[in-house]
């Protein structure tokens, strides 16, 4: 199994960019199209646990404004072969210093590459 293959870690990359200015934007279909939409999906967050797509999509429709803005600190990505990878973001929130992890599985599925589990956190903040 080749790690961070040049051509897998470029797509993965982009995908993981692509997701933070949706973010950023609130584009909440393109968020929630980024997911694998299976009752197996789990996105875990600052105050929640989500399982499955439903819970996933109900938590994005129902959150107003979105997500508060942040700049990135720093981004580690690393593929295993050609079908799954992990990210890992480091984020501040602007204008605070409030500092923030998130962690992402993606996995090539038949419909193409999405996030299987993702976790996002607070640094100090007990959640």
């Amino acid at each position: 199994m080749e790690i961070n293959k040049a051509a897998i870690l470029a797509e993965v990359t982009a995908l993981v960019d692509r997701y933070e200015r949706a973010l950023g934007d609130n584009d909440i279909a393109m968020l929630d199209g980024m997911f694998w939409q299976s009752p197996r999906a789990v996105r875990y967050g600052v105050g929640e646990c989500l399982y499955g797509i439903e819970e996933i999509l109900a938590f994005r429709k129902a959150r107003a404004g979105g997500s508060p803005p942040r700049t990135i600190r720093r981004m580690e990505i690393t593929t295993f072969g050609d079908d799954f990878a992990t990210a890992n973001v480091e984020f501040q929130r602007i204008g605070g210093e409030v500092i923030g992890r998130q962690s992402q599985s993606w996995a090539r599925l038949s419909e193409g590459w999405r996030i299987v589990s993702a976790h996002v956190s607070l640094q100090g903040s007990g959640h």
